[in-house]
């Protein structure tokens, strides 16, 4: 079937496939750098194990090691994947370098240390979104924030605060806002004595980092919740409860972000996102496939990635209500590999969406058999012709076209780094 019949059929039930088309390639999801080289960043021992809640899996050869062949790396996932992107960083991706003065910890971090990102975010044309990095360094107590040792809280309040900074620095010279979001893997592994006296600190802290002056419209501050973490299973300091209050009761400075990996295996972000968007004039998402945890596996076309894509649509989140990146690193396949079929698969959930009819009168009539039909015969429609015509107007292989291009680059470049 071609393009023009697939096109007449979606319009047959009052789909404009071109529209939908164009509406998709001006909606900016975030490329997540750390997929490139398993979470380690460039400001510690590149050999230290991860801490704070993190872990990777799998030893596949190729992990970028240095920012010039992270870069490389992400130019070629974003060659093979079709839409608007953007940047994600963290903040232990400062680049050292004896122009900007060499190495500091990282409640000393300024703009400098990511002058080079910015640069490479400029030449391609791209958005760029920021991450405190409160795990992986020997100031995690274990506790960050939430420490009840004044230092070390001072320290990761000064490293908060330095990243509002940074991310004023991105907004402003890329000239689109950046989206900074706190996690912390802040927890316990046994049943605490105290529950109430960390999370107080770690409001606290979170004030004091926002405190830091920024122009909201820029800058994008999120609190992350979790449910729990690897050293963290009994107890989280930022629950669901905690940052979903933080952020309401500071609308004016703040917005929720959701990981549909950080909750129990039977809630969905799907429907979460309605829920808050009822509330939140923006919010903001990490969307990644847990296996029974979060495990941050790749991404893949399922269920629950398509209803998360749909709640996008449906409730307007492409007008700039919902900010969507990519959240995920898996050390066991492919890196170029992993990034690409994921970055592929959100785009392919959010045509769907875009195609999809809208039947909310059916459902406000009652009339729940008519619905179900539709919704059911809609699976056999020919998505597969309007996901090859906006690949080829985005200028990207189609499917079946791009792995032999990152088995080349295998070959090539990444057999060349171990």
């Amino acid at each position: 079937m071609s393009y023009a019949e697939a096109k007449a059929k979606y319009a047959a039930i009052g789909i404009d496939t071109d529209a939908a088309i164009a509406r998709l390639k001006a909606a900016p999801v975030s490329l997540h750098c750390w997929q490139g080289d398993d979470v380690r960043g460039f400001d510690t021992d590149p050999d230290k194990p991860l801490t704070g809640g993190i872990q990777t899996t799998g030893n596949y050869p190729g992990r970028a090691r240095t920012p010039e062949e992270l870069m490389a790396d992400l130019d070629l996932v974003m060659s093979l994947c079709p839409g608007t992107k953007k940047m994600n960083l963290h903040a232990c991706y400062a680049i050292f370098d004896e122009e900007n003065g060499g190495w500091v910890d990282r409640d000393k971090l300024e703009p400098k240390h990511f002058k080079k990102w910015v640069d490479f975010c400029k030449e391609r044309g791209l958005g760029c979104d920021f991450n405190p990095t409160f795990f992986s360094h020997p100031k995690c107590d274990p506790l960050t924030l939430a420490s009840p040792n004044e230092e070390t809280r001072r320290f990761w309040i000064d490293h908060g605060r330095a990243c509002i900074r940074i991310s004023q620095y991105i907004a402003e010279e890329l000239g689109q806002p950046c989206v900074m979001n706190i996690w912390t893997g802040d927890g316990f592994k046994d049943i605490p004595a105290d529950r109430m006296g960390p999370r107080v600190r770690y409001k606290e802290s979170i004030d004091a980092i926002l405190a830091e002056p920024f122009d909201f419209n820029k800058v994008k501050p999120c609190v992350e919740s979790k449910v729990f973490g690897i050293g963290v299973e009994a107890y989280t300091v930022g629950s669901a409860e905690f940052s979903l209050t933080y952020a309401a009761a500071n609308k004016d400075k703040c917005i929720p972000l959701m990981d549909n990996g950080h909750y129990h295996p039977t809630e969905v972000v799907s429907d979460k996102i309605p829920a808050l968007l009822a509330f939140f004039p923006e919010i903001a998402l990490h969307i990644t496939r847990p296996i029974r945890w979060d495990s941050d596996h790749v991404v893949l076309l399922d269920d629950e990635t398509k209803e998360i894509c749909k709640e996008i649509v449906r409730c307007g989140g492409l007008d700039g209500r919902v900010d969507m990146a990519l959240d995920y690193f898996d050390a066991s396949i492919n890196r170029i590999s992993a990034w690409t079929v994921g970055f592929r698969n959100v785009q392919k959930a959010l045509l769907m969406a875009l195609i999809t009819p809208d039947y909310s009168a059916l459902q406000n009539a009652g009339n729940w058999s008519e619905l179900m039909v539709l919704q059911e015969e809609l699976k056999t429609m020919p998505f597969g012709e309007i996901w090859e015509q906006y690949c080829r107007e985005c200028g990207v292989p189609a499917d079946g076209e791009w792995f032999a291009t990152v088995k080349q680059y295998e070959a090539d470049v990444l057999s060349q780094r171990n």
